[in-house]
């Protein structure tokens, strides 16, 4: 019988986690498949481009797979032909599998050595040395499941959450605070561990019916030949065609006196007894949900009374029997609900699968991953693979239900672990090569078979911005995803502006017949992300609009279409570059006061250039870049939307005989490429530089939308510093490098006559940024600042505007989209936001 559990497959440079019984072809195992037993994992290593299916579960072709090295080798490269690098470290989680169909012939010779936990990596370690030439480092499978699941618990915002009657709700725990817990691992039979800390625990007790006992029951009494097909079932059933319920005991009444009503189960199967009925003569359907409903009742009473005798708080359940299956989920959190009269809660693991295999790859010692912080990881949503087709990413598949489950992607480069976004060759599936079987029937939920959806990127470099106030209750997004109608409108705002992106984005790479592809690939990945979050919100953790807005990035980097705006950029640079030199000759003719009020008009004005906004991008249909600028500067009348001006000009102007105060050093957060940087932020900096500020422009990582990136900013100081001496000066004191900027805060740079101009990138790239997660070389600049400036609608309305930070703090946006307006300030389309918030 397969496996209840299941077997995630992990890796360095690659960490493949996949949830899928599957069948490995040629050099590697033909056929394999669960057995049985408390613990029963499924094997399922990464797909190739050549797919069978069989039954529910996917069948997949690694013909070309290969393990490098030679016989003197312990840890050899082991490559994968569907990667984009390759793999040398691989962590299994393996229950009882049936060897049958594994390949008689020996592989050449070879020392290859992989972590391994659970009851398999005993039993078949000697089949795995003679078919495959693999050696098992076994680690002990208790010590696995718990350090997996204190690594998702620390290092996964949204991980844990609770489940009832359909809803789930995330739970953000403290991580000083995580101890002592139970954590209920659901296999084939369930242990109740009690955990202390890391390292420190204790099974208390457990119970031999579970998941094993459900399917065991259920192929026995409804000929169901797949877990899923079981759990399918349930979802068309009845229980109360075969459970005996308190109203069938006291005539349809209550029994109120000790609590129960009708609809309390009195017996599980009770009704079978009186029935004159053959099986047959029972649905398989009230069957299975019969069962569902008799073992997650037993777990979830039994978890609650081991949580009470041992004072626990927090009861976590994991396991392969849960399968992210609501009804499942709601069943248990029912049992613990009931049986402690409120006062405990279920909650339920995002990742719950992968305990095992997690905590056997943290055993490799070099990666460290136990010290891991949240912000050190980025999940991310892919979709390559299923929806490209042809020969270059794999087979076309259905729906996103037939994507992976989850998977994790660390990438090692010299001694250090890091993660970019990875961009694979032609003729790889890259990170869309892994899929799940779909639910059949269309009554399963969707979270049942492809509820983690997504690569999880460990980037060590990434760090808390420092200036935060209060890292803990920061919450960068401004828009609320939960409220379904909210949900649906911001779905049809990305679904409208969908074809003149995938124009853009096809242009980009020169209109060929690939791009086109390419292109028409990436609106279906897209819309199907959207339509699976239409139908379970919450199915990859908490979402905000900016979460939505990097998704989108994200899917079009993985359709390789690496900068979608580049020629829009280049031009629109140009032409603002051209006009600069007067705009430059106007300031410096104005009076202190009056230069500074144009100053921010004039970032406010220039931020009207927006391709992520369709109001903005009609505005092109009817002018040029300059002749927009013009008309939006011109019509800058004060008091805006958010005015804040008067009380920013307080603090930065001469008032009588008090001069205030430069700032030391001046974050500047900027947007948009074209009028945007070069007409609006880039004189707010020359002015800040003529006050004697360092200023840092911060810029993306990586392309998005039309957004500056930090690569492109020295570029375009450069150009700009023609014409300006100002600029100039500040440009060669600063570099425009980051390792320029690296050697200015070490104080190994010698001194120059001006404060520097300095660029750094702020590790995204999206149109939003979550300060939670921002570059080392961002959060080092920060340490000396005293004032930020965040502009345009990402990075200051979508998130940040409710931010608060240790220094002065301006931000400044154009709002492009009038349901923003109305939500956030109370206001219209082209509202202007001037909002100055002094240090905290």
């Amino acid at each position: 019988m397969a496996g209840l559990i299941d077997e995630p497959i992990l890796g360095t440079n690659d960490i493949i986690e996949t949830r899928e019984e599957a069948e490995i072809k040629d050099v590697l195992i033909d056929k394999v498949r669960e057995e049985g037993g408390q613990g029963d994992r499924e094997m399922a290593p990464p797909t190739g481009n050549s797919i069978h299916r069989s039954g529910s579960r996917p069948q997949l072709d690694l013909s070309k797979a290969a393990i490098l090295g030679n016989s003197e080798e312990r840890d050899p490269t082991i490559l994968l032909p569907n990667q984009s690098d390759d793999i040398s470290h691989l962590a299994l989680d393996i229950g009882g599998i049936d060897s049958h169909g594994w390949l008689s012939e020996t592989p050449a010779n070879c020392s290859a050595e992989i972590k391994a936990t659970g009851g398999g990596a005993y039993k078949f370690a000697d089949l795995f040395k003679e078919k495959l030439g693999v050696s098992l480092d076994k680690e002990d499978e208790m010590d696995c499941l718990v350090a997996g699941a204190n690594f998702l618990l620390k290092a996964i915002r949204h991980e844990a959450f609770t489940h009832m009657e359909g809803h789930k709700k995330f739970v953000q725990i403290d991580h000083n605070d995580l101890f002592p817990y139970l954590l209920v691992n659901v296999g084939s039979g369930v242990s109740m561990i009690k955990v202390d800390g890391d390292g420190k625990f204790e099974r208390v007790s457990g119970t031999n019916v579970g998941g094993g006992t459900y399917w065991g029951l259920g192929r026995l009494l409804t000929k169901c030949k797949s877990f899923d097909e079981l759990l399918e079932l349930s979802q068309r059933g009845d229980n109360r065609t075969i459970d005996m319920l308190v109203g069938d005991i006291y005539g349809g009444m209550d029994y109120g006196k000790i609590g129960l009503s009708a609809s309390t189960i009195a017996s599980s199967f009770g009704k079978a007894i009186s029935e004159k009925k053959e099986l047959e003569d029972y649905r398989p359907e009230d069957i299975s949900l019969s069962l569902l409903r008799m073992i997650s009742y037993n777990i979830g009473q039994i978890s609650y009374l081991n949580a009470l005798r041992f004072g626990l708080k927090r009861i976590f359940f994991g396991g392969f029997f849960i399968r992210g299956h609501a009804y499942t989920m709601d069943t248990i959190s029912f049992a613990v609900h009931f049986w402690s009269k409120g006062e405990a809660q279920a909650m339920f693991l995002r990742h719950e699968g992968f305990l095992g295999a997690l905590g056997a790859f943290m055993s490799y010692e070099k990666h460290g991953l136990d010290d891991l912080m949240v912000h050190h990881l980025v999940e991310r949503f892919p979709m390559g693979a299923p929806y490209t087709g042809g020969k270059i990413h794999g087979p076309p598949l259905g729906d996103l239900n037939e994507k992976i489950s989850w998977m994790e992607k660390f990438v090692l480069k010299g001694t250090e672990i890091t993660a970019p976004v990875p961009m694979a060759p032609p003729g790889t599936t890259g990170l869309g090569g892994f899929e799940v079987p779909s639910s059949k029937g269309g009554t399963l939920r969707s979270d049942a078979s492809a509820l983690n959806v997504g690569v999880l990127h460990l980037v060590p470099t990434l760090e808390v911005f420092p200036l935060l106030a209060d890292p803990k209750m920061y919450e960068p997004n401004t828009i609320d995803l939960s409220d379904h109608v909210e949900l649906e409108y911001w779905f049809t705002v990305l679904s409208e502006h969908l074809p003149d992106l995938v124009d853009k984005a096809v242009a980009s790479e020169g209109g060929t017949d690939d791009a086109r592809r390419r292109g028409d690939a990436f609106a279906r990945a897209f819309s199907a992300h959207l339509a699976r979050l239409m139908e379970e919100p919450a199915a990859y953790g908490k979402l905000g609009l900016a979460n939505l807005l990097e998704l989108r990035e994200e899917c079009l980097r993985e359709f390789h279409f690496v900068d979608a705006y580049r020629s829009i950029k280049q031009r629109e640079n140009e032409a603002s570059l051209a006009v600069l030199p007067d705009l430059l000759m106007e300031l410096d003719s104005m009076t202190e006061e009056t230069r500074l009020l144009t100053l921010i008009e004039g970032v406010l004005a220039a931020n009207i250039f927006d391709w992520g906004s369709r109001a903005c991008v009609d505005l092109y249909h009817k002018g040029t870049i300059i002749e927009i600028y013009r008309m939006s500067r011109n019509k800058m009348q004060r008091p805006w939307r958010v005015d804040d001006f008067d009380v920013f000009k307080e603090r930065m102007q001469s008032s009588g005989d008090k001069k205030p105060r430069p700032h030391k050093r001046a974050l500047l957060f900027v947007d948009n490429s074209g009028a945007d940087i070069v007409l609006g932020m880039l004189p707010l900096a020359r002015e800040l530089l003529r006050r004697g500020t360092e200023v840092v422009l911060v810029a993306n990582s990586l392309p998005a939308l039309n957004d500056a990136t930090a690569m492109e900013l020295p570029d375009i100081v450069a150009e700009a510093a023609k014409h300006c001496d100002i600029l100039r000066r500040a440009a060669e004191a600063g570099g425009l490098l980051v390792d320029a900027m690296i050697n200015a805060l070490d104080g190994s740079k010698e001194n120059s006559s001006s404060v520097p101009l300095m660029v750094v990138e702020n590790g995204c790239g999206s149109p939003c940024i979550d300060l939670r997660q921002v570059s080392s070389e961002l959060a080092a600049a920060a340490k000396d600042a005293d004032l930020i400036i965040l502009e345009g609608m990402g990075r200051a309305l979508h998130t940040n505007f409710n931010a608060r930070f240790k220094c002065d703090a301006l931000k400044l946006a154009m709002v492009k989209n009038q349901r923003l307006a109305e939500k956030l300030i109370e206001g219209n389309i082209y509202d202007c936001v001037c909002r100055y918030e002094p240090a905290s």
